[in-house]
């Protein structure tokens, strides 16, 4: 699923910042034990306390009939730190 990324795209900040944010939470969801083929991925751009924080979420695929296993990992945008780890029950 390798794309080469053109120019255009190296350029544009948002992307390469919800790149950098999705490879940290992604590092944080498999150390926690997270497969994160099986899951569905979903990003949100949230303001906290006048911050900006990406809150990225990660829920299986096979929720039918399913409780827990989400995981949603919360990056600050400003730094691009963790700033807090949520399990679903």
């Amino acid at each position: 699923m390798a794309a080469p990324l053109t120019a255009e795209v190296l350029q544009d900040d948002i992307a390469i910042s919800i790149a950098r944010v999705l490879a940290t939470a992604n590092r944080k969801a498999r150390e926690s034990g997270g497969d994160l083929l099986n899951c569905l991925i979903s990003i949100a751009q949230l303001a906290i306390d006048g911050r900006t924080v990406w809150r990225v979420n990660y829920d299986p695929k096979d929720f039918i009939g399913r409780r827990g296993g989400d995981l949603i990992v919360e990056i600050n945008a400003d730094d691009e730190t963790i700033s807090r780890v949520l399990r679903g029950q």
